[in-house]
């Protein structure tokens, strides 16, 4: 059993007289120590999918259907008074923002001592608690900090703050929504390696989100692509490197700077994602797609399997699929 199940997830907003999916049909697996990486550009739904988990969507909006299980208990059946002990306990989130996530008008020692006593934690000493925790993440002079402002830290001081009070309550996941945002490239390398060692010593999962695809290739074990709301692509990430199967997802690729100087130009995706209220009928990247045929613009695909481990929503795979099952059906002309 994977530790989180999701399901045909639908979030949505009202738009007008009806209800807008912004994150539309969505399911994966998290295994228990699995890294999986959540990218796509901004706008694509990678963050309201992180509040849908632990049902911190932002009004007006709210999770319009599916299901979400978390060591077999599915959230969507719990009154909220169970939520809350769901979060923190047993799915944490690191927020997007550090310069603004945490508290301004409390200490960062209050912070997680508050955390950790809603949630019966921290025993005798919730002080002696929270300063480990710093020195935990590694942060210098952790009894000092534990009296700080988050006004008196650091970019990267104030991350390892957030990722503490992610810690805290010992979840069995954690949800990193673009932990690396705003932070000089240095200080973004820390942060990962912190990430990765607390991970191998807690024994965490971690849902991670990002639109780096440099940060994925270093962190993740799979990858799922999303584009317009919808997950486009899915595959450990050796293999969504090596072989992209899904248009958008080599156009991502095409438009990443390599580790090395080059001459090859980088290449912009052409075109603009489609409005929520005008979304296509079909493959949403289809007026973008340079492999567009009339066949992607009959109604949103399901996604076909590339290998047992790696699939993908774009009618081309779907061909594929139908060529080695014996039973192809040509293709529209472009």
């Amino acid at each position: 059993m994977p530790l989180l199940s999701v399901r045909h997830l639908s979030t949505g907003f009202p738009i007008g007289n009806r209800w807008v999916p912004a994150v539309q049909d969505v399911s994966f697996d998290i295994a228990r120590g699995e890294t999986l990486a959540l990218v796509g550009e901004s706008g694509s739904g990678k963050s309201l999918t992180a509040y849908s988990l632990l049902r911190l969507v932002p009004p007006p909006g709210r999770i319009l259907e599916g299901e979400i299980h978390i060591e077999g208990r599915n959230l969507m059946d719990l009154p909220e008074a169970e939520m809350e002990r769901v979060r923190g306990a047993k799915i944490s989130l690191i927020f997007q923002e550090p310069m603004s996530a945490l508290n301004p008008v409390l200490t960062i020692g209050s912070q997680l001592v508050e955390a950790m006593t809603v949630h019966g934690l921290g025993g005798a000493d919730p002080k002696a608690a929270a300063i480990d925790l710093l020195a935990t993440v590694r942060m210098d002079d952790p009894a000092r900090r534990f009296g700080e402002y988050p006004h008196q830290l650091s970019g990267g001081l104030r991350q390892r703050a957030l990722i503490a009070l992610a810690l805290c309550c010992r979840p069995s996941l954690i949800v990193a929504d673009e932990p690396t945002t705003a932070l000089d490239v240095t200080i973004q390398a820390e942060i990962l390696n912190l990430l990765r060692q607390l991970k191998h010593d807690f024994g965490l999962s971690l849902l991670l989100i990002t639109h780096d695809l440099g940060v994925v290739a270093h962190t993740a074990d799979r990858v799922a692509v999303m584009y317009a709301g919808r997950i486009v692509e899915e595959a450990p990430v050796r293999a969504l490197f090596k072989m992209p199967a899904h248009p958008y997802t080599q156009a991502l690729l095409r438009a990443m700077p390599g580790s090395t100087h080059s001459a090859r130009r980088l290449e912009p995706i052409e075109g603009q994602v489609p409005s929520l209220q005008r979304m296509p009928p079909g493959c949403a990247f289809g007026p973008r797609c340079a492999w567009h045929h009339d066949a992607c613009d009959v109604e949103p695909l399901p996604m076909y399997p590339v290998s047992d481990t790696h699939g993908s929503r774009c009618v081309l795979v779907k061909e594929a699929h139908r060529l080695a099952s014996g039973s192809a059906a040509k293709l529209p002309a472009e």
